[in-house]
């Protein structure tokens, strides 16, 4: 007959307390000795799938919200790019609007790249002109520099550089056609190193957007925290074809250390230019109030 001996890692049986006490197979072998590999827990969605859906639910509540802003049957769209992060939103986005007055950023980021592209800083004559088309919206100045920098067929040529694919420059400047997302594009124009307009252009462009005449500061400006710099061009118009019903527009960036945000919100059909301020700045509010930038 033949005898087996036991490993000491099998079963054993002792005595402890006046009971029996049963100590099993190490949970790390099997009955041969082999190792027993454990199947690994689940570990969970990644910090990142975590983050994209955060993301995604604010973006539905934001839509949602946005349907419901009462507009006295006017239209409106926004767009928003956080710089910091890459993230993007639009809400109609891509609908058409006509420009009225902020056209002029875009006629100033075309008169800052014409001036570079003869390796030279913009003259007297041409600040003196962009300054008060900026911070007064100055149309006679405007009109002069749309001229002076070769109007319609320049302007389009030079939005083809700033990645304005959906802006259709007219003769008369204020009937250019554009989209919120197109705006968004140009903001990101004043501020990405990647972009056509080199840093000092990209300065002179702050500096002006940056000093508005304080009855031009609403728009983008309303959503601007403490310690917090926001750059603006608004447009506002009204017109017979529409019945008297007014054109409100807001373009600009929230910057500081935590945060870089470009905003355009364009809105048609208000009933008054107060009525349009006072829409678009809630519209502008409710995006800083879901994506939480």
């Amino acid at each position: 007959m033949r005898s087996y001996l036991i490993p000491a890692i099998a079963a054993t049986v002792v005595l402890a307390g006046g009971g029996l006490i049963y100590v099993g197979l190490d949970s790390s072998s099997d009955s041969a000795g082999e190792a027993v590999v454990a199947s690994p827990s689940p570990t969970g969605p990644s910090p990142e799938e975590l983050a994209a859906a955060e993301r995604a639910k604010r973006v539905k509540q934001l839509d949602a919200a946005l349907k419901k802003v009462p507009t006295g049957g006017a239209e409106f769209s926004v767009a928003v790019l956080d710089a910091k992060t890459g993230e993007t939103y639009a809400y109609r986005g891509a609908t058409k609007y006509d420009t009225a007055s902020i056209v002029k950023a875009d006629i100033l980021a075309c008169m800052l790249l014409k001036a570079q592209d003869a390796d030279r800083e913009p003259t007297a004559k041409e600040m003196n002109l962009a300054k008060p088309m900026i911070q007064v919206s100055d149309n006679n100045a405007t009109t002069s520099l749309f001229q002076r920098i070769g109007g319609k067929a320049a302007v389009t040529k030079c939005n083809k550089r700033l990645g304005l694919t959906a802006t259709t420059v007219d003769v008369h400047w204020g009937l250019t056609r554009t989209t919120a997302a197109d705006q968004v594009k140009l903001l990101t124009a004043f501020d990405s190193a990647e972009g056509p307009l080199d840093e000092e252009s990209q300065k002179t462009a702050f500096d002006l957007m940056t000093g508005v005449d304080e009855e031009q500061d609403w728009g983008v400006p309303s959503i601007a925290a403490e310690r917090e710099t926001a750059t603006v061009k608004n447009g506002w118009d009204t017109r017979d074809a529409d019945g008297g019903k007014w054109v409100v527009n807001t373009i600009g960036r929230v910057t500081s250390d935590d945060v870089d945000v470009s905003v355009a919100v364009l809105s048609h059909d208000n009933k008054s230019q107060e009525a349009g301020i006072k829409l678009v700045e809630k519209v502008a509010k409710a995006t800083r109030q879901y994506l939480k930038y």
